[in-house]
């Protein structure tokens, strides 16, 4: 029988990569993406594609409902990935656009997972894989938003492994670091919406945070492209005994390394180096 997955946010980067190199695979993939447009296109590559916007619980409700329908009632995988960055000072994001992040990143992701949870326990295993991030295990300034939902979405899966333990429900993070996507294109359209940067205390700093994100082309040393992630993924979803974690990019293994190794003052002073380098 098939083994079957579900994706979320899988119209571009790691998502789109993940979908189609898993059903390469032989998996049978269910993709979802918000836009119609984008779904559409998803159909056209040959993906089973989905509807989901996960700041909807009637979408979230209606899209897993359609997938267990075209399966008979089995889901086999889920991998969360749907999410975007919020850029921007914290003291200069409103409550509405923190809630925003948060209902995206981690309460439409965990609403999902928690549809999710009874099936697999109904069939007796499953593999739930979230993607997180670098920013997941430490945080960066003017990325507040984003680190919020993420050390959040870890805490979530870290109590969650330990609950389904002896379930047969294998519960594993993702945490990439700097990938080639669309992401830096999809954080600057949100900053420019929510952040009224030529009001805000930050106004020069924000100057380099833009030049970065409009920047083209690839990104900084140690970006991988997404395929980098889908390895971590096939073996979070194949391999006898899945790793609770799968660090991706070097960065992730650096920082990981010098959150554990370094006292926060000096963690902080390297982070501002850090922010400052990267948003000259």
């Amino acid at each position: 029988m098939d083994r079957i997955l579900l994706v979320t946010g899988a119209s571009s980067g790691i998502g789109h990569h993940c979908a189609h190199a898993l059903r390469a695979r032989g998996w049978r993939v269910f993709a979802t993406a918000r836009r119609p447009e984008d779904v559409a296109r998803l159909r056209e590559e040959g993906l089973e594609a989905v509807p989901l916007d996960l700041a909807c619980e009637a979408s979230i409700e209606a899209a897993l409902e359609t997938v267990l329908a075209a399966t008979g009632g089995r889901l086999d995988a889920l991998f969360n990935n749907g999410a975007y960055g919020q850029p921007g000072a914290v003291e200069d994001l409103s409550r509405d656009v923190l809630r925003a992040q948060f209902e995206v990143n981690l309460f439409g992701t965990q609403s999902l997972t928690n549809r999710v949870i009874p099936v697999m326990r109904a069939q007796g295993h499953g593999r739930i894989v979230h993607n997180s991030s670098v920013l997941g295990l430490v945080s960066l300034p003017f990325r507040g938003a984003y680190n919020a939902t993420k050390h959040a979405l870890e805490a979530l899966a870290d109590a969650q492994r330990l609950e389904l333990a002896g379930s047969g429900i294998h519960v594993c993070l993702i945490e990439p670091g700097p990938i080639e996507s669309r992401f830096r294109e999809n954080a600057l359209a949100a900053f420019r919406r929510h952040i009224d940067s030529e009001h805000s205390p930050y106004r020069a700093r924000y100057r380099g945070l833009l030049a970065r994100l409009e920047k083209k082309g690839p990104g900084g040393p140690g970006t991988l492209g997404p395929e980098a992630v889908a390895r971590k993924l096939v073996h979070a979803l194949e391999a006898p005994r899945p790793r609770p974690r799968y660090y991706v990019t070097w960065p992730t293994w650096l920082l990981a390394g010098l959150k554990r190794a370094l006292p926060s003052r000096a963690l902080d002073a390297f982070l501002a180096v850090l922010s400052r380098w990267e948003n000259r």
